[in-house]
């Protein structure tokens, strides 16, 4: 099955890249939430994601909402985990599981403040200073993912 990473309207096409590699080195689906901020055959977007382009599946949305829909349809008992600054729960607090979602959003704002207070009780953050405000976007995706795949034992990764 795998981790599902979903971006909602990502902005710059080499952090995207980087995390189609990431997903690539750790089997996770992509769902990219539209608009995206570039071109789907960006020169950097390519680049970045070298040629691990084939060992991803990437899927596409218009909505928040259709992903929540497919989540629902599909991985009825996944968790849902909304990574953000403003989460109180730190990634490492929480039990990811096979199949399990992780919601990220776009480079300038994050995730839409309404979706992170909605779902609070499954928001999580990465620990940080006080004075920092976020880590870059493929950073953050790969912290987190790798977690998951460390509790999980790192499956079908030796």
């Amino acid at each position: 099955m795998g981790m599902n990473i979903v971006l909602v309207e990502p902005e710059i096409p080499q952090n995207t890249g980087n995390i189609v590699r990431t997903c690539g080195g750790v089997g996770a689906t992509l769902h990219l939430v539209r608009p995206l901020g570039f071109s789907v055959e960006d020169k950097y977007l390519k680049r970045a994601g070298l040629d691990y382009w084939h060992l991803v599946d990437i899927r596409y949305y218009d909505s928040v909402d259709e992903v929540l829909k497919y989540q629902q349809e599909n991985f009825p008992e996944a968790v849902n985990y909304f990574c953000s600054t403003k989460a109180k729960k730190a990634h490492s607090e929480v039990e990811f599981k096979d199949g399990d979602f992780l919601f990220f959003g776009k480079e300038t704002k994050g995730l839409p403040e309404d979706l992170i207070f909605a779902n609070y009780e499954t928001a999580i953050r990465i620990p940080m200073r006080d004075d920092f405000r976020s880590l870059n976007l493929s950073n953050a995706v790969a912290i987190i993912v790798y977690e998951a795949m460390r509790q999980q034992g790192y499956p079908e990764m030796f």
